[in-house]
């Protein structure tokens, strides 16, 4: 417990303390955000808003995960763990997509970076990387950090997929939820705020799994997840990070996260839902998410179908804000929906343990 508090002290004081240092470095240089011309014209006068703070975000996880093992040397904690670091390395590898998305934008002086043929070649290629490396590295109960069983709680063992398979599915939730953020992080502090209410449902996930591991406390209803207590450290880290950030970036924001944030904690979402075995759970905490991309799929769907509009604007929180909702206003009320979310998804994860243990 001692480690996941130290981890989340660490990255809160670096990223809330490094993100003003971005501000003014990027400030200096011109990296200020482009505005798309047809959204909502309030948002105009956001233009040259210093962006790619994401980089605050990922260096914040980094430095309280590690931060962490450091004073945890002290009192004989474990070292680093293959699955915090595999889940680290898809979060880093797609901010990196981000960060080169979001400099070819402020080269270039437009709201389009990368192609999005480039784009998903990337997340692609983090995905392959991670889903193969995932199924390596077997713990001392032969765990490894990812199984080919699709799993809600826990793996379901009626369902085991191919390695094909298996890779093809890693890479359908990763460029799925490393996109559902990036369509979320629309509005001052929405997709940071977010994010800080998934992630710390899955901190009390990820410590429930680690105190009843089947490996140190075999007993019914117990779980066959590699490195728990460890994630926990990557879930508390990635939430004070969101949340140091989100003092810079709360309305009126000061600073952007950028696609280096959006799809970095996208990757990371996906990430942990593997790890943990609870990819189906995951819809549920991350509802908000799901139903930002979804909004903008149904626009699509019923635009060539009708050629109406579903929606004023999609993703839907810009709907509201065309609605005369004031952006203060949506963003609260979306960070309710995912509180409810984070909090539904912990209410399933615990009736599912009463069953297995009752």
């Amino acid at each position: 417990m001692r480690q996941i508090l130290f981890a989340a002290a660490i990255a809160l004081t670096v990223s809330i303390l490094l993100t003003p240092l971005l501000i003014r470095i990027f400030a200096r240089r011109g990296f200020g955000q482009e505005i798309r011309v047809d959204g909502p014209a309030s948002h105009q006068s956001k233009r040259g808003t210093p962006t790619m703070g994401g980089v605050a975000i990922i260096i914040g996880m980094w430095a309280g995960y590690l931060g962490s093992h450091l004073i945890g040397i002290g009192y004989d904690a474990e070292g680093p763990t293959a699955s915090a670091l595999l889940v680290l390395g898809l979060a880093t590898a797609l901010g990196v997509v981000g960060f080169i998305d979001d400099f070819i934008k402020l080269r270039k002086g437009r709201n389009l970076g990368l192609t999005a043929a480039g784009k998903y070649l990337g997340q692609v290629t983090a995905a392959v990387v991670f889903g193969v490396l995932a199924l390596q590295f077997p713990g001392g109960n032969g765990l490894t950090p990812a199984g080919q069983q699709l799993s809600y709680v826990r793996d379901i063992n009626t369902v085991t997929m191919s390695v094909v398979v298996f890779l093809a599915f890693i890479c359908f939730i990763v460029v799925a939820w490393s996109n559902a953020v990036n369509l979320t992080d629309g509005l001052d502090g929405l997709a940071a705020g977010s994010m800080s209410l998934v992630l710390g449902g899955y901190v009390v996930i990820t410590f429930w799994q680690y105190y009843h591991s089947c490996e140190t406390k075999p007993e019914t209803g117990c779980y066959n997840v590699r490195d728990p207590l460890d994630l926990a450290l990557v879930c508390a880290a990635g939430t004070a990070a969101c949340i140091g950030f989100l003092w810079w970036n709360a309305a009126p924001a000061k600073i952007f996260m950028g696609d280096t944030g959006s799809l970095a904690l996208g990757g990371l979402l996906a990430g942990i839902s593997v790890t943990t075995r609870t990819e189906l759970l995951m819809v549920v905490i991350g509802a908000l998410f799901v139903a930002e991309a979804a909004s903008v799929a149904l626009q699509i769907a019923v635009f060539r179908t009708t050629r109406n509009r579903l929606f004023k604007m999609a993703p839907f929180h810009h709907h509201f804000e065309l609605s005369k909702w004031a952006e203060t206003t949506v963003i609260i009320r979306f960070w309710l929906l995912a509180a409810m979310a984070s909090a539904a998804g912990l209410a399933l994860f615990y009736s599912e343990y009463l069953s297995a243990v009752g």
